[in-house]
């Protein structure tokens, strides 16, 4: 797999330096590359309780993200997931250490443990208060006896940090982590595994399952399970968590591991809201990139009881970048729309063959998208299919209140429905045909030629016209065939869609803004949407027939 990097032995400190001549100042490096890599505060006076956390790299922002006032004090990393040294934690703790003493917050992975525990051990011969807690907030495996570090780990950071912001005393700082620990629980889910810089990628989840319970180096999980949607993902991951968890109100922290779009973590919030503990809910942090591995395509919820001290540390003020904040969670707030765009509702009417004539071109869109999209990858972005068949299902659903009986409004009714469902150019351009189409027939004009009134207005509009490749370039030969009968509509239909298969130049639509090469030896999805209804409608019609 391809990477935006140097060196697989460089990576690691190329990145830091990256991170650190963004970071205005605030923040430095020991001397000591490459076996030392430590980022530290600058505005550090040693009068406060130090926080070092630390592990292996990856898991980035985790954890030199985390460095910044109101959480780590300094962040000792090593490669790619691998332990840093007892040195380079050492000198970590030296750093930044003075009489308020140190915390250590390491998780619960061997390496970790041994590094990060003789280091203290070495730095309270010299002298120094040292604690260490060690997060272990992953239920996976309910019977480990050494449960995982996981996202968790982040609650200790920020409730932590905003202690020693304050000036709390070591004991006093402990104590609260500790009390994190023992109440915060994880557990994630990927539909993929990570991808090693310099390594090759290892393909153990298949197509149509998840993995459940794994961890943050791309260890395998507990099982695989399958996997359909956002919603039913959320609700296993839920289902592992809920045992853990008491009837108090919880702060959850949704973690992106690394691969998932914004897009995609937004639905798992909503879907996080509305799962089983959801009403317990009370604050969220995220969803955000925090404790990742690496590419992963997947997601973790941590959950913590939220008492009045947790709420405190995780609301103070903190510095770091990548700290997304803690949000209260409630309801979708919705406002009116502006005067002039609330719907004007058509009086509903009865028209049974109607009726049948607009769910049956409806089912054929929705039949045809991933097909479409299939088309539409090749030339664009690939959500022709997806976009017409949305558009169909709001149109079935809005059958009821449609005016079936009166063409004149009942073509206006639908310009109106499309213009609010049909997202991108083609709702809008479809929205206008359909208006268009409605004035025509209120001065008389019959069903074609208030279709071609329809189809003159969007070329007017959209600049677009036969040869362009666009769907005009399918639609005006079939509505110049429809006079003569769905046959003839249906195979001008046709062949003006395969001839855009040959046009090389686009000179309309996002097809125009691509190469020749792109372009050549397929239809444009619009005109092929286009000819595949005219040819089930005259299937339709064949099969009535007889």
């Amino acid at each position: 797999m391809n990477r935006f990097m140097n060196a697989k032995d460089t990576i690691v400190t190329e990145a830091l330096d990256g991170l650190l001549r963004t970071a205005g100042g605030r923040l430095a490096r020991l001397d000591g590359y490459p076996h030392i890599k430590v980022v530290v505060r600058t505005d550090w006076d040693k009068s406060r309780v130090a926080l070092v956390s630390g592990g292996g790299s990856g898991h980035e922002p985790s954890h030199a993200g985390f460095v910044g006032a109101g959480m780590l004090t300094a962040a000792v990393c090593g490669d790619v997931f691998a332990s840093p040294s007892v040195d380079a934690v050492l000198a970590g703790i030296l750093a930044v250490t003075g009489k308020a003493g140190c915390l250590l917050i390491v998780k619960n992975y061997t390496g970790d443990r041994l590094n990060f525990g003789l280091a203290a051990e070495r730095a309270r011969a010299q002298g120094l208060k040292v604690e260490m807690v060690i997060v272990n907030d992953d239920v996976a495996l309910p019977d480990l006896p050494q449960p995982r570090g996981v996202a968790g780990t982040l609650f200790v950071h920020k409730i932590a940090g905003a202690l020693s912001e304050d000036g709390a005393d070591l004991d006093a700082v402990a104590a609260a982590a500790r009390r994190v620990i023992e109440g915060v629980v994880s557990i994630g889910m990927s539909l993929d595994t990570c991808t090693v810089p310099g390594s090759p990628k290892e393909a153990r989840i298949p197509q149509g399952k998840a993995e459940l319970g794994l961890g943050i180096h791309g260890e395998a999980g507990i099982e695989q399970v399958d996997f359909t949607t956002a919603k039913s993902a959320m609700e296993m991951v839920v289902d592992r968590l809920a045992p853990h968890v008491g009837p108090g109100p919880l702060v959850a922290l949704l973690n992106n591991l690394g691969g998932a779009t914004p897009l995609e973590m937004a639905v798992l919030a909503e879907e996080l809201v509305r799962s089983r503990l959801g009403a317990q809910i009370r604050w969220m942090v995220g969803p955000a990139p925090m404790m990742t591995s690496l590419d992963m395509q997947g997601f973790s919820v941590s959950l913590l009881p939220a008492g009045k001290a947790e709420e405190a540390g995780l609301l103070a003020p903190a510095s770091p970048w990548a700290w997304p904040g803690c949000h209260p969670v409630g309801e979708v707030a919705v406002t009116a729309l502006p005067d002039g765009l609330t719907p004007i509702k058509p009086i509903p009417s009865s028209n049974p063959e109607t009726r049948a004539l607009i769910e049956t071109c409806c089912h054929i869109m929705i039949e045809a998208g991933s097909d479409l999209n299939a088309l539409d990858a090749k030339s664009g972005d690939g959500d022709t299919g997806s976009t017409l068949a949305t558009a169909a299902r709001a149109l079935i659903g809005a059958l009821d209140r449609l005016p079936l009986a009166d063409h004149t409004q009942l073509y206006r009714a639908i310009g109106l429905e499309l213009s609010q469902t049909m997202g991108g150019s083609s709702g809008v351009l479809l929205a206008i045909f359909f208006a268009a189409a409605g004035d025509a027939s209120a001065a008389g004009k019959d069903m074609p030629d208030a279709l071609k009134a329809g189809l003159d207005r969007i070329r007017q509009v959209g600049g677009a016209g036969l040869g362009d490749r666009t769907m005009i370039d399918a639609l005006h030969p079939a509505l110049e065939g429809l006079p003569v009968g769905l046959e003839a509509a249906a195979r001008a239909a046709r062949e003006g869609a395969d001839a855009t298969a040959r046009i090389t130049r686009a000179r309309a639509g996002r097809a125009s803004y691509l190469a020749e090469s792109s372009l050549a030896g397929h239809n444009d999805p619009g005109a092929e949407a286009v000819a595949l209804l005219f040819e089930k409608l005259a299937a339709r019609e064949r099969t009535a027939a007889t």
